[in-house]
């Protein structure tokens, strides 16, 4: 509440021409299909706002890109003809480039350290200039799993990926990466992913372990590399001038629920993702387990580029190391 409170001034200074009347009926976009965590969250985020407020709110949630890509959806929050989000962080960070820090290669242990980052003040701290510098409010972290690689071919090393089109969120971190492992990163939005794969439009993702498993990205795979080498971090966004029009009950009342439902997440992550690991290894499929060792030289050269690009990683670093 303290992080919502701050929020509150911030946004209301950059909302100069602010919704007056308060909407009744908000709408929430995503990405993720609707079996995703994230769309479970949001539909979830719906129905506690609708019966806290006594059926004066409600949420229409959008998933799948119903309401466009990121990138169009976070324009449409600037304008305030959209109300709501949950986002990638890396969509956020092309506009906010501290965000992209979260990014870092091996900046988490583990799915549980990932989330114990994502809960710090210096994450949250993060969030704080979102309202004059891209136009909405970040009420709180979520998250999605570890990212892992899915390959048509035999990988035994990181030469394996180089010259592959693989398949990446399109966020400059990520192509960052990929580019110093020598890969061809590939950006592709998630509904065309499996036939990409099965049709060899790309030779390998980067993927978490729950839409591997859940959308069956191993039908066409021959190699699971289990490499846990970035977090992948979601924010929950509401429109700085939607914001601005909300009275202040409705503020700290949403501010509290969203955060609440978006860290829900976490927790779930949390609790899955080794059950989804021993499935994927349980299809057959060549399954190796790797450390940042795999990736030689390109994690140096990521980090060396991003030290120079977001002045936040090394507080981050510090939390990471605080956090273990």
């Amino acid at each position: 509440m303290k992080h919502v409170t701050k929020l509150i001034a911030c946004a209301t200074l950059v909302a100069v021409s602010a919704i007056t009347a308060q909407a009744e009926e908000f709408r929430l976009g995503l990405i993720t299909p609707p079996p995703h965590i994230w769309t479970k969250a949001a539909e979830a985020f719906g129905s506690e706002l609708s019966e806290k407020s006594g059926g004066a709110h409600s949420v229409s949630v959008f998933p799948a890109r119903q309401l466009g890509n990121e990138a169009e959806m976070l324009q449409q929050l600037q304008t305030g003809a959209l109300d709501m989000a949950f986002m990638t962080v890396a969509e956020v960070s092309n506009r906010a480039p501290e965000l992209g820090a979260f990014y870092a290669p091996y900046l988490a242990n583990d799915i549980g350290h990932a989330g114990r980052i994502l809960r710090s003040d210096t994450a949250k701290s993060l969030l704080e200039p979102l309202p004059g510098q891209v136009g909405v409010v970040g009420l709180g972290y979520g998250m999605a799993g570890l990212r892992q690689i899915v390959a048509r071919g035999d990988v035994k090393s990181a030469e394996d990926l180089a010259g592959l089109k693989l398949r990446i969120t399109p966020f400059t971190p990520i192509l960052d990466f990929y580019n110093a492992v020598g890969a061809a990163p590939t950006p592709m939005p998630l509904p065309a992913v499996y036939d990409a794969l099965a049709n060899g439009q790309v030779d390998a993702i980067d993927m978490d372990a729950e839409l591997i498993w859940v959308l069956k990205y191993y039908d066409h795979a021959d190699t699971i590399v289990q490499s846990d080498h970035m977090m992948f971090p979601m924010v929950g966004l509401v429109s700085a001038k939607v914001w601005a029009g909300m009275s202040p009950e409705d503020r700290a009342m949403i501010g509290e629920l969203m955060a609440k439902h978006v860290d829900s997440t976490i927790d779930s992550y949390v609790a899955k993702e080794a059950g989804w690991l021993e499935q994927i290894k349980g299809t057959g499929k060549t399954y190796i387990k790797v450390d940042a060792s795999f990736f030689g030289d390109a994690i140096d050269e990521w980090n060396a580029a991003w030290s120079q690009k977001a002045a936040s990683l090394d507080s981050l670093r510090t939390t990471a190391s605080e956090t273990e």
